[in-house]
């Protein structure tokens, strides 16, 4: 078995001296994990970052070995984007720990892809953390536990939706959720309209929501948690202005 992609680095782990195996998130292959020989030399540490997105050759004898990643070339660099941002560092982390602690190998990624692919392409404008938090969102929906945010699980109604319930994920217009509303998470307004430029609490809201949910209906289930980068995310969406 042999193709040839692109991915996004979310793994290293050392091999030997200077070898590596590597998992990757690709538009095409979804999660796959290889071996590169000699990948942590001295030309290839400028490659082999978490976070960089590489091309590559791909080679098994059999399907059920492990691949063999080798003629890999830089096709840009996100390394330097993430070096001297601890908040930007947290989100990263966070972001190719979830990927690699819930996607299985070789799934279908569909426009999920985008989602990822968005938060690295937009890592350098002032409202990145938005783009993480939309990630997180359609995580949720390609774990199939999505959301149900486009009428009021009680009434049917499309509007004046204010709350979602944290039992079922599903939406709650205002009326109903207000004798509960301290119980309920904020409905997520700007992801609905696809704002990507919401206010900082708005922000808030939806990753102490979209966390929940990812450690309620997915990483207990695999006895794991959030990880702890992304735990320090929630306290610096706090302070995050636009």
């Amino acid at each position: 078995m042999q193709f040839s992609g692109e991915g996004y680095i979310i793994k290293i782990r050392k091999h030997g001296e200077q070898s590596a195996i590597v998992t990757l998130i690709c538009p095409h292959k979804g999660k796959i994990i290889g071996y590169v020989k000699g990948a942590l030399n001295k030309r290839g540490l400028g490659v082999f970052q978490i976070g960089n997105y590489i091309s590559f050759n791909a080679y098994a004898r059999v399907e059920e070995n492990m691949l063999s990643l080798h003629g890999v070339e830089l096709v840009h660099s996100h390394a330097a984007d993430f070096v001297l941002n601890e908040d930007k560092i947290e989100a990263l982390v966070s972001l190719c720990r979830l990927l690699d602690e819930c996607v299985a190998q070789n799934d279908d990624l569909g426009s999920f892809f985008g989602a990822v692919d968005d938060f690295f392409r937009h890592i350098n404008d002032d409202n990145w953390l938005a783009y993480y938090s939309f990630f997180e969102f359609y995580l949720l929906d390609f774990l199939g536990i999505g959301l149900d945010i486009n009428e009021c699980a009680v009434t049917g109604k499309h509007t004046d939706l204010l709350y979602v319930s944290p039992k079922t994920g599903r939406a709650v217009c205002a009326e109903v959720g207000a004798p509960y509303k301290d119980k309920l998470f904020a409905y997520p307004q700007y992801i609905a309209e696809k704002n990507y430029r919401p206010q900082h609490k708005e922000i808030t809201d939806v990753l102490a929501m979209t966390g929940s949910f990812l450690q309620k209906n997915f990483l207990a289930q695999h006895n794991l948690q959030l990880p702890e980068n992304r735990v320090n995310l929630l306290k610096f969406g706090k302070m995050y202005k636009l």
